[in-house]
């Protein structure tokens, strides 16, 4: 709520938000910072707003900042407010008759002004000083009562009844209850005892999400900043006493501004908000944000002028991408996903009582300080449909979609109601911004070196391979990377109901890629084209490798006809749910309706799966086994010896094996793979060795990485260079021996490695 000008200060209003009646206190103008804590006119001035208005579950004093009590503070001090109205209004504790019921006048005017004080002024300002001061004066009129005479005792003894009463009331609210522990170093006056229980979320006027700004208590475990330049925020990671999860504190420039930048800000918003974007608009994201940046600093520099505000070049652009950021962007959405290290951000429902969490690859779940609104949520909803085209309502009440911000992707899950009956919530799954390889994955210890030249081995022997794994296993992330194990004179057609996959990147490498985008799984009515029509169209579309970003439905159907007949001819890979290769066999045949016969075509399966801790506190991604399935079983390959390991992940050394197959060259597949390469048919020893040569070349890098510090060597650019340089020299080596000898490709490959090291520091 924003007041208008010349609304009187300290003028509240009610409203009705998500399910709660919240009150806004007008602040605008007031000489000092609104804050229940720390001002005692301010508390004063609640209690008798509260007294006017008790049904409330949440306060906001409006400022340049809107200062947020949630509903267990409002709680805390609703009870005083609650307690005040008892004694005033129902006991009538301030008339006379109470205070000196036998018509005694004589202590009337000291125990008036006493109990005034305390109910009256202490009780709405300091009820923690007022608890202090009525115990205090108890005492006192105790040791008092003994030296009056008789006639006196009756009229002493109600009124001890009266401060013990009082003091009884007061230790029976929360807010006394829990100040004991801390009450022996207060003193009347003192108000750093309230910081303990008042904490306000911070919202700018500009903006709608609420922010903890406050460092809970605990223990700093880490601290960074995110983002480049004036975008710069800081994160920091403490454990939390008696908290399992870690917290997770951001604090973003837009809440550490100078009051007179809120102002700015403030008015700027009021002017942009006229301008609703259109769904055409949206069409092209990017341009988008460009033109609404420039327009948002055009209009910040003239209203800058006329408060004659002088703003320097950083700062406009700083005001300006801020601005942008809460108007036709997503907020600290936008601010989250600026940090690397987070691959979930979820907003579960209903949004506005509920923190934020997030997934991080550090420190796994961690609570935030930071609390969406529903505006925010319903108006997020609305850009992430015209973004994807797709519907998000009662009868679509599901939407998965992708947001693109600049270098950065995340992957967006949106439900609604009905299927979810408290209102909107998201998932964000946020992508590597470059694409992840195998070296990456080699540093991460997600998979070993004798793993990644198995991979890669077998992506150029064009296998038929699916990526198994559970939710958050790194199935895509796995996907991506062997993606970059294709030899880029190979055409890939990469088939996404939502867009996951670095298919840009690759492009951008030189890749001869085409992306297709079909309709997600659970979508009823859409213009995309189904998934099945969508791989079944690839098939037409020219001799390529195909990548299918999810197995989820009817296109497993579809897959598997490609597969039989693409096999043998280029790579044909895919994800799909699974935590092992039986789950993987059961969910396609049974679940997807997938023939027996036609689940034969796959000749690899890769389980990625997390393993945890003892403490179940934390986990890490981990490639668990790499099993092919052979052809000769006919109902059950689990009981026929269908699936056969060729690595297998070891709990005790942390690290994938050789299973005794694969060291005996019982591959039928590696062997399948073999027989049409002139010098390794029937020559299992120069398979292993061009396996373990791969192999190598992966941990050359990494090791290369760390003692140089250069980890631009790691990521899939240079891998990419790196793939194409072995390719290179092992076909020139073939040419001049007859066949890829290892060492010697291992010995030119060094050579080519420290000829791009050389060159990188001219």
């Amino acid at each position: 709520m924003i007041f208008k000008p010349g609304t009187p200060l300290y003028t509240y209003e009610g409203t009705r938000e998500v399910g709660m009646n919240v009150m806004y206190v007008n602040y605008l103008g007031a000489p000092f910072v609104p804050s229940l804590s720390d001002s005692a006119i301010c508390m004063a001035r609640t209690i008798d707003a509260l007294v006017e208005t008790p049904n409330v579950a949440k306060i906001v004093f409006v400022q340049q900042h809107n200062y947020c009590y949630d509903f267990p503070q409002v709680q805390l001090i609703l009870e005083i407010a609650n307690l005040y109205t008892f004694l005033v209004r129902q006991e009538k504790i301030l008339n006379a008759e109470k205070l000196t019921p036998f018509a005694c006048k004589k202590c009337l005017g000291y125990r008036y002004g006493a109990m005034s004080y305390l109910i009256l002024t202490l009780l709405r300002q300091d009820p923690i000083g007022c608890y202090i001061e009525a115990k205090r004066l108890l005492r006192e009129e105790k040791i008092n009562a003994e030296k009056l005479p008789e006639r006196c005792k009756n009229c002493e003894e109600n009124y001890i009844r009266l401060l013990s009463k009082l003091v009884e009331l007061l230790e029976g609210t929360r807010l006394i209850a829990s100040a004991k522990p801390h009450i022996k170093t207060y003193h009347l006056g003192d108000r750093s005892i309230y910081r303990l229980f008042f904490r306000p979320d911070i919202i700018p006027n500009f903006a709608f999400t609420r922010l903890v700004a406050t460092l809970p208590e605990g223990e700093i475990v880490e601290q960074y900043n995110i983002g480049e330049g004036f975008e710069k925020s800081t994160v920091t990671i403490l454990k939390v006493p008696n908290e399992t999860k870690l917290f997770y504190h951001l604090l973003p420039p837009e809440y550490i501004l100078p009051e007179e930048h809120h102002s700015l800000l403030t008015l700027a918003r009021n002017v942009l908000l006229e301008h609703r974007p259109r769904a055409e608009e949206f069409t092209d994201p990017e341009r988008t944000r460009q033109v609404f940046f420039n327009i948002s600093r055009d209009l910040l520099q003239e209203l800058a002028t006329a408060k004659k505000l002088k703003l320097t070049y950083r700062q406009l652009n700083k005001l300006a991408a801020i601005l942008v950021r809460h108007t036709i962007g997503f907020g600290l959405i936008e601010v989250l996903l600026q940090d690397e290290k987070l691959q979930d951000i979820v907003i579960n429902s209903p949004v506005g009582p509920t923190t934020i969490f997030v997934r991080h690859q550090d420190f796994d779940e961690c609570i935030t300080n930071i609390i969406p609104s529903h505006e925010d949520a319903s108006s997020w909803a609305a850009k992430f449909r015209m973004i994807s085209g797709r519907p998000l309502d009662e009868a679509n009440p599901m939407l998965d979609t992708e947001l693109l911000l600049g270098k950065t992707r995340a992957r967006v899950a949106i439900i609604q109601q009905p299927l979810s009956p408290y209102g909107l919530a998201y998932a964000f799954r946020r992508h590597r911004e470059d694409p992840w390889t195998l070296p990456l994955f080699i540093k991460n210890r997600m998979v070993n070196p004798l793993t990644a030249g198995l991979l890669s081995f077998l992506i150029d022997g064009a296998r038929t391979l699916l990526v198994a794994g559970t939710r958050s296993a790194g199935k895509t992330s796995l996907l991506g990377a062997l993606m970059l194990e294709i030899m880029p004179k190979y055409r890939i057609i990469v088939v996404e109901d939502t867009l996951e996959l670095p298919v840009d990147s690759l492009r951008k490498l030189g890749y001869d890629i085409l992306r297709m985008k079909v309709r997600a799984a659970l979508l009823k009515e859409t213009t995309e084209v189904p998934a099945d029509e969508g791989i079944r169209t690839s098939l037409r579309l020219g001799d390529s490798s195909l990548i299918v970003g999810e197995v989820r439905s009817v296109e497993a159907r579809a897959l598997y006809e490609a597969m039989r007949v693409g096999a043998l001819a280029n790579v044909v890979a895919g994800t799909i749910h699974g935590a092992s290769p039986y789950a993987v066999f059961d969910r396609v045949v049974n679940d997807l309706g997938v023939p027996i016969t036609s689940f034969k075509a796959t000749d690899i399966i890769a389980v990625v799966n997390p393993i945890k801790s003892p403490d179940g506190l934390h986990s890490w991604r981990r490639l668990m086994q790499l099993t092919e399935v052979r052809k000769h079983w006919l109902r059950d390959p689990e009981e026929e010896h269908g699936f056969v390991d060729l690595l297998k992940y070891n709990v005790t050394t942390d690290e994938l094996e050789a299973t005794p197959d694969m060291i005996a060259g019982e591959s039928e597949i590696m062997k399948a793979v073999a027989a049409n390469i002139k010098g390794f048919a029937g020559n299992w020893e120069a398979v292993w060795e061009n396996v373990l040569l791969r192999a190598k070349i992966k941990e050359e890098l990494v090791k290369t990485a760390e003692k140089t510090g250069m980890q631009k060597l790691l990521e899939a650019e240079f891998n990419y260079k790196a793939n194409n340089a072995f390719h290179s020299i092992s076909d020139r080596v073939r040419e001049e021996i007859g066949f890829p000898e290892p060492k010697t490709v291992l010995r030119e490959w060094q050579d080519w490695l420290k000829d791009e090291l050389r060159k990188s520091t001219l």
